[in-house]
């Protein structure tokens, strides 16, 4: 592979945000050794960082530890030289160590998010759960705006089958990004697997509402569910099952349920007819098709 062709699938990479450690330390070891990174000018160092990360994702710390060094040298006492240190320190030093690193420079400078991030990640990757949470609520208490803190909240407290609070976790996680379908498809399976069927179906709508293909006033009928659109649709075939099944559900946020279940029902059923009647050209999703057409038959209870 030349110089160029390296760069330009590096920059690709970055651009994507993708994490493709093997190819990137394969390509980015390439431009090193070619001394190709002072063509890039400024973007040199980000793509040094880049570099690095994937050689410690593959186990080349040797080449990680040169690329740091490069960095370290051009920008003395930065924030986020101190960051990739820490994550080659995780590398290699027991967690304790980490941890002590972390908190020195968090209490030189208790706004670094970046390393109070680092800080939680260890904390949970080692089984201090309990303090990874209590350290999460602080930073987004601090940090309100940061969407990957509320996240990273949710997922913890699933883990711990709290998903009451999960569900109030990405509440918020959807004030701040209320466009965003697929964290709303989140909350509506946190609130399914907390039993509140009501205001699952309705969240499970809100996604069809957002994700389905009518903007040039098609007919629903004419077009086919794809990609989440089907998942929320499947969503809305098993809250009504569940809300049918018991005529007393109380719902835990007080959401009511829908008056015309059944036709809710027989929509949901129709909608994945017709996902699932496809050629299959466009993935995977017509695959298993008659155990999906005999399950959506099935009527209420």
């Amino acid at each position: 592979m030349s110089l160029q062709s390296a760069l330009e699938r590096l920059a690709t990479y970055r651009a994507n945000n993708t994490r493709a450690s093997q190819d990137i330390f394969r390509n980015g070891l390439l431009v090193l050794q070619k001394s190709g990174f002072k063509k890039l000018g400024d973007d040199a160092w980000i793509s040094l960082e880049q570099l690095a990360l994937a050689s410690i994702d593959v186990g080349r710390l040797d080449i990680a530890d040169q690329c740091l060094q490069l960095i370290a040298d051009n920008f003395p006492n930065s924030p986020r030289v101190d960051c990739l240190i820490g994550i080659r320190m995780e590398a290699t030093e027991p967690p304790e160590t980490a941890l002590k690193y972390y908190a020195d420079i968090l209490e030189a400078d208790s706004a670094n998010v970046a390393i109070w991030k680092r800080r939680i990640s260890v904390l949970r990757r080692t089984g201090k759960v309990e303090k990874a949470l209590n350290e999460l609520v602080q930073f987004v208490d601090t940090f309100y705006t940061d969407v990957e803190g509320w996240l990273e909240l949710a997922d913890i407290y699933a883990s711990c089958n709290q998903y009451d609070h999960s569900f109030q976790a990405l509440s918020h996680v959807l004030l701040l990004t209320p466009q965003n379908p697929f964290y709303v498809l989140q909350a509506a399976e946190t609130a399914y697997t907390s039993e509140d069927f009501p205001l699952a179906i309705k969240m499970f709508l809100t996604v069809v509402d957002m994700t389905d293909a009518d903007d040039s006033e098609q007919l629903l009928q004419e077009s086919t569910p794809l990609g989440i659109t089907v998942r929320a649709w499947f969503g809305v075939k098993l809250c009504a099952r569940r809300i049918a099944q018991n005529a007393n559900l109380k719902s835990s946020s007080n959401t009511s349920a829908p008056k015309n279940l059944g036709l809710l029902d027989e929509l949901a059923a129709e909608r994945l007819r017709v996902a699932y009647s496809s050629s299959g050209q466009k993935g995977e999703i017509a695959k298993g098709r008659q155990e999906v057409f005999a399950w959506v038959a099935t009527p209420l209870a």
